[in-house]
């Protein structure tokens, strides 16, 4: 374990500690339930997304009261599953739930790119998942600019349309180009902004780096590798590195400006598979590392996160990603390292062809405690938790979160 590591390991005991402290002062000035208890050292955690208005707020223009109304009751829910943190997504595309001086107000929360929605949200976020006794992580997408692939329908001062020079546009979606490192530095920025003016728990990213795979379309990157790709001769290796860029130099400057927070990753749930290189998984699934190019195990290595939160969104049994390989390996991987190892679990698949048993995710778990490496988890997402998970987290609660 490197000085450093061991550093931030301090940091995230203190942090639990803190957090405990915080909930039983709660409930020493009357709080009831179980945001008066002190949370488990275990990740609890829930995701809250924002991008097509999937979980919070529940569509666009919704007045600032009526947006407050509800992710108060998101919160309320998750503390009455006994989970003990917030993954709150605050920058979906190329904009912002805070006044930035970076990025437009975003649509998602008005309906229009830009609009001031009369408060701060994030301020808002924070101050209600603390109030809880939760740990808030602000969640952000890197290089996704718009769900929609004309410049012309962004706001007109924003960067992508000053600098096109930044972005391409893949399968209808518009992207900042992960080869220039402008743009990288730009996104950089304006996470960082973020971080250094609200008292965020966390810096979370999701497994969206360069685009997803799109039949028939290759990502138009030449010119960037023909001008940024330096002594690169494969393309693939490029990507990985700007890729690699990114989150070490993210690593480096969110602990900073706050060594107590943790930044992680939440990357697809294959790293590789074992007929693509000795060290994968027993697999036949997409690659992250060769399909997004997230070299996620090298973070992990590298020790670049202080946690890796894999999506492992498939049931025991899958025959190309069986949960019960993806989770042993994961551990595995984390063994012998300061990064800490919370499994994504797809709660919106519940009731799902292949996913029917409301049991389930509590099997998950079972599973989990038997892998040293795992140190909790995190549900996607927040809605599913009370409509079609409803009946599977209730027996998650039941079975492993009533001590």
């Amino acid at each position: 374990m490197t000085r450093a590591q061991g550093l931030r390991r301090i940091r995230a005991d203190v942090l639990v500690l803190a957090l405990g402290l915080v909930a039983v002062l709660l409930g020493l000035s009357g709080a009831t339930g179980a945001a008066a208890k002190a949370p488990s050292t275990a990740m609890r955690g829930v995701w809250i997304a924002s991008v097509t208005n999937i979980d919070w707020p529940s569509k666009p223009g919704l007045s600032a009261a009526q947006q407050q109304a509800e992710y108060r009751e998101l919160l309320d829910q998750a503390v009455d599953n006994k989970l003990n943190a917030v993954f709150v997504q605050v920058r979906p595309t190329a904009d912002a739930f805070w006044p930035s001086p970076y990025e437009p107000w975003s649509h998602w929360l008005t309906g229009e790119q830009g609009k001031d929605p009369g408060y701060d949200p994030l301020r808002f976020l924070v101050d209600e998942a603390h109030k809880r006794g939760l740990q808030f992580h602000a969640w952000f997408n890197p290089y996704r600019i718009s769900m929609q692939d004309d410049p012309a329908q962004l706001v007109p001062d924003h960067p992508a349309r000053k600098h096109p020079e930044w972005t391409f546009s893949y399968g209808g979606k518009l992207y900042f180009d992960p080869g220039v490192p402008a743009a990288r530095e730009f996104v950089t920025e304006a996470i960082m902004d973020a971080v250094r003016n609200y008292d965020v728990d966390g810096v979370h990213l999701d497994d969206y780096f360069y685009p997803y795979p799109v039949e028939g379309e290759q990502i138009p990157d030449g010119d960037t590798f023909a001008e940024h790709g330096g002594d690169f001769t494969d393309i693939g290796d490029w990507r990985r590195h700007n890729v690699n860029l990114l989150v070490s130099e993210l690593d480096t400057r969110v602990h900073e400006v706050k060594p107590d927070a943790q930044f992680g990753v939440s990357p697809f749930g294959i790293w590789r598979n074992a007929s693509s290189d000795p060290n994968g998984s027993d697999t036949s699934g997409l690659e992250s590392y060769s399909a997004i190019y997230a070299d996620t195990r090298k973070w992990v290595k590298e020790g670049w996160v202080d946690y890796i939160a894999p999506q492992v969104y498939w049931p025991i049994g899958h025959p190309a990603a069986d949960y019960a390989k993806l989770v042993p390996w994961w551990s595995d991987t984390v063994a012998g390292t300061d990064v800490d190892l919370h499994i994504g679990q797809a709660a919106y698949r519940v009731g799902q062809e292949g996913w029917t048993d409301p049991g389930e995710l509590s099997e998950h778990l079972a599973l989990n405690a038997k892998n040293a490496g795992v140190k909790g988890d995190i549900y996607f997402s927040a809605k599913s938790l009370t409509t079609n998970a409803a009946e599977a987290m209730a027996r998650v609660v039941a079975e492993h979160y009533s001590g």
